[in-house]
C-alpha cells in the first residue's frame, strides 16, 4: 500500500506540477476539492428508490471516486500522512469503541451502545 500511495502520489503532483497548479492546492482548497468531489459521488445515489447505483452509472461512479482517491492522496502527501498507518490506528480506535458484543448487527453510535 506504501508503494501505491507513493507511486500513484508521485503522477498526482507531475500531473498538477505540469500545469502550474501548486499554487491552489493549499489544505483548504485540498479539503473543499474532497468535498464537492464526495458530493459528486453522493449525487450520483441521489432520487435511488434502492439505495444502489442506478443502473448506466458505472463509468460515473469510477470517476467519481478516483477524484475522490486522488485529492485524498495530495492531502496525505502535503501533510506528510501514511494511508496505511492512520487507518489501522483509526480502525484500532473504533475497534475500541465499538466491541463486536455491543456493536453487532447495530447501527447505534458508541456512545449509544
Amino acid at each position: 500500500i506504501i508503494i501505491m500511495q507513493k507511486k500513484l502520489t508521485e503522477k498526482l503532483i507531475e500531473f498538477r506540477n505540469e500545469r502550474d497548479w501548486n499554487q491552489f492546492h493549499d489544505s483548504k482548497n485540498l479539503a473543499v476539492a474532497l468535498s464537492l468531489e464526495a458530493a459528486e459521488l453522493l449525487e450520483l445515489f441521489l432520487w435511488s428508490k434502492d439505495g444502489n447505483l442506478p443502473q448506466g452509472k458505472g463509468d460515473e461512479l469510477k470517476e467519481e471516486v478516483a477524484d475522490v482517491f486522488a485529492y485524498l492522496l495530495l492531502i496525505a502527501h502535503k501533510h506528510g500522512l501514511n494511508l496505511e498507518d492512520i487507518t489501522l490506528d483509526k480502525i484500532a480506535k473504533n475497534a475500541a469503541k465499538y466491541p463486536v458484543d455491543k456493536a453487532k448487527g447495530t447501527s447505534l453510535k458508541y456512545n449509544k451502545l
